[in-house]
């Protein structure tokens, strides 16, 4: 996995995270719990760590300190090698003013490239849900010549108008011809006419290219200051981009099954429907692939513990993920993820939903596709997601897929 340049990851971490709200009242959407004991930064994290990068600054603005703990606390490598992980707030480095867009964050971040002198630069965000071998998109990009290669995703067609896409050149399929923003008549790939190449937000640029553009976008007004709307096409239209299909990375350990899944958990739904994924019995997205294992904390915690074998309290769970720290005392889960430090009291039922850390779930109490914040309490005989005139008058957000989501910390009643 090593690869013959000097290599800075940039991890884009300062989203705010809208479409996920209530889940990003309190928190950086890139800290927002997922699979049980994971936050959505550790995929990107992980997979920059396996692909043999140990250099690594994590770029955050709103709502920052959930994730700066997470990283500081978690992400910790050897300093006697050199390697880190460390967020990097915005700090005004250029103006009185926040980061504008990603274009923006990695201008007012140049002292980094300044501090580490890197050769190459990867550029990842910090939301998807996915494995990928870095270095391969790196050795890709040092062959091509080019001084940016973007990595694209194959979507369906009728999507098009979801993503950014990527039109491959008529003579050379490893350079982009065309980006298209949200194209309305998008056309198919020659050897899939009915998919298109959508965006994924991975970047490598060589170091001095990188930090010409960022100044240059700088300096235009009009600009929207961000890394797929303004510095792409720059490189594009002046034919200097390359191209790298996810479909070609071979990730250790991966199967026909998950070898190119990649999620965007941009709204409740799909974050609800990404966790779904990871629980059936050949999962679509397989957390066990220790060939490319997944980091994250919680090493301290206790296992998880099923209690209670009376006939009309038995505590067990089916088809879910169960993390360390959770205490099932005699109720049911079925189907669902619940984070570290969970307690289901008897009689109890969990179906369909996601629960954050150290959600108490009280006697004869029902959650059913629903997503518990961190802290939530439901009362004893409370129910949550079987009524939804009566979850949007106690403040909850149901959403059109049907999922019922509850605020961090709330106390659920009757």
């Amino acid at each position: 996995m090593a690869t013959r340049t000097k290599v800075l990851a940039i991890v884009l971490a300062g989203g705010e995270g809208k479409r996920l709200m209530p889940l990003t009242a309190d928190r950086a959407k890139p800290a927002v719990p997922f699979g049980g004991p994971y936050r959505l930064i550790d995929f990107a994290l992980s997979n920059l760590v396996n692909s043999g990068y140990l250099k690594i600054v994590v770029l955050t603005q709103y709502k920052s300190h959930s994730l700066d703990r997470h990283v500081t606390m978690t992400w910790r490598m050897s300093q006697l090698l050199g390697n880190y992980v460390t967020p990097v707030p915005a700090q005004q480095r250029v103006g009185k003013h926040w980061f504008q867009g990603s274009a923006d964050a990695i201008y007012q971040s140049l002292n980094l490239l300044d501090d580490e002198r890197p050769e190459t630069v990867v550029i990842t965000g910090a939301d998807n849900i996915y494995r990928m071998d870095f270095s391969q998109m790196v050795e890709s990009h040092l062959e091509s010549g080019f001084p940016l290669t973007i990595e694209g995703i194959r979507q369906p067609l009728s999507l098009a108008d979801q993503f950014g896409v990527i039109d491959a050149d008529k003579v050379n399929p490893r350079k982009v011809g065309a980006f298209l923003e949200k194209p309305k008549d998008a056309v198919g790939l020659a050897d899939s006419p009915n998919e298109v190449l959508a965006s994924m937000g991975n970047y490598v640029l060589e170091a001095d290219a990188l930090r010409e553009a960022v100044v240059r976008d700088a300096a235009d007004e009009e600009s929207a200051h961000d890394m797929g709307g303004s510095i792409v096409p720059y490189f594009v239209n002046q034919g200097a981009a390359g191209l790298y299909d996810f479909i070609e990375n071979d990730v250790p350990g991966s199967t026909p099954r998950d070898k190119d899944y990649w999620r965007d958990v941009g709204t409740l739904d799909a974050f609800w429907e990404a966790n779904m994924d990871l629980i059936t019995i050949q999962p679509v997205f397989n957390l066990y692939n220790n060939d490319w294992p997944l980091y994250t904390g919680y090493s301290s915690l206790p296992p998880a513990k099923f209690v209670y074998g009376h006939q009309d309290r038995i505590g067990h769970a089916l088809d879910s993920i169960v993390s360390p720290g959770v205490i099932v005392s005699g109720g049911e889960v079925v189907n669902s993820v619940l984070s570290p430090g969970v307690r289901m009291h008897s009689w109890s039922s969990v179906r369909g939903s996601v629960v954050f850390d150290n959600a108490i779930i009280n006697r004869n109490a029902v959650v059913n596709r629903a997503i518990l914040d961190k802290n939530v309490v439901v009362d004893e005989g409370a129910q949550v997601g079987m009524d939804h005139d009566h979850d949007r008058a106690r403040g909850f957000t149901v959403t059109e897929g049907g999922i019922t989501v509850v605020p961090k910390g709330l106390r659920v009643t009757r």
